[in-house]
């Protein structure tokens, strides 16, 4: 399970965590503008926007978890099992397979305006990559420094809302997702005030209790709800360090530790990573479970009319600054 976010100071900001029980051997990868790329239903372009993001890499194609293009947009998929549905070719429409989304997206599209246009006439179609890597369910948050949408197939076709809280996490679907936000309009950052009893005095015994009710479970609804309310009151300054770990810190709400979520016996969900990319100037910043020092790559220190993917490794191990 995962949680998508978007965070605006002076830059725009858009990042993810990544929830799962064990790692794909992920990378952060930048695909050139001149790397070609061929889509399932036989287009090829061999020049298109920058991207930069984290991706699993088989047979020299980036399978992107979430990333951001030159242009400032950014697009991340997160777990939707239950709700997603796709479909066969359709003849009528723009077939994209579910692998190939975010590169489709990214590569043709330069906001949030174009994505919607283009997701008018999108058949998001069933095919696996291969034999040994089976079609993820996934729903997306499409976001730029203007706006942000969701998009969802589901059995009832491809729904693109607008999305003006700029979080998404997994089920239930989108509209659920908002819906439950009405139930903690009470919530505050301020001392709540007593309407429970009147004439009698309620003691304040700790700072923070206008936050109670806030769910702290780890359920995808729960951790809709706390990090929209993180994000929605987060406070910083323009610059870009207390920009990037404010967003950080945004995410670090709803980071999974290891023994607290068991998906099998012996085997526990965890947040493998949380990134953060600054997509208005195309540089992607990464944390992992065992190394909370932030990393960071900065796609326009590389060659970006190169023929050939550009990747690192995710460094997964920390170094102690040792003070004494």
């Amino acid at each position: 399970m995962c949680t998508a976010a978007t965070y605006k100071t002076k830059d725009f900001y858009f990042g993810r965590t990544l929830d799962f029980e064990f790692s794909y051997g992920e990378k952060v990868c930048i695909t050139p503008r001149n790397y070609p790329i061929e889509f399932l239903n036989g287009k090829k372009i061999s020049n298109h926007y920058a991207i930069i993001g984290m991706a699993h890499i088989i047979e020299n194609y980036p399978l992107y978890y979430e990333a951001a293009n030159e242009k400032g947009l950014a697009i991340a998929g997160l777990n939707f099992v239950g709700n997603a549905k796709y479909f066969p070719f359709n003849k009528n429409k723009e077939n994209v397979a579910q692998y190939e989304f975010i590169l489709y997206i990214l590569s043709h599209c330069k906001s949030v305006l174009e994505a919607k246009k283009l997701l008018k006439n999108i058949n998001i179609t069933n095919d696996a990559f291969n034999e040994h890597l089976p079609v993820a369910y996934l729903h997306w948050i499409i976001a730029d420094k203007a706006q942000a949408i969701t998009v969802e197939s589901t059995k009832d076709g491809l729904k693109v809302y607008d999305n003006k809280i700029g979080v998404l996490t997994n089920n239930p679907p989108f509209e659920m997702q908002m819906f439950a936000l009405n139930n903690y309009i009470n919530l505050s950052t301020t001392k709540p005030i007593n309407k429970f009893l009147k004439g009698y005095k309620v003691k304040q015994y700790s700072r923070g209790m206008g936050g109670i009710g806030l769910p702290g479970d780890l359920s995808s609804q729960s951790r809709f709800i706390r990090v929209a309310f993180t994000k929605m009151n987060s406070i910083s300054s323009d610059n870009e360090n207390e920009s990037v770990s404010q967003f950080f810190h945004i995410l670090d709400s709803v980071c999974q530790q290891r023994g607290c979520c068991e998906v099998k016996k012996n085997e526990y969900e965890i947040t493998i990573y949380t990134s953060c990319i600054n997509a208005s100037k195309g540089i992607y910043y990464y944390t992992t479970y065992d190394n909370h020092q932030i990393n960071c790559i900065d796609m326009y220190h590389e060659d970006l009319n190169a023929k050939d993917l550009i990747t690192y490794p995710v460094i997964d191990i920390e170094n102690f600054n040792r003070q004494n």
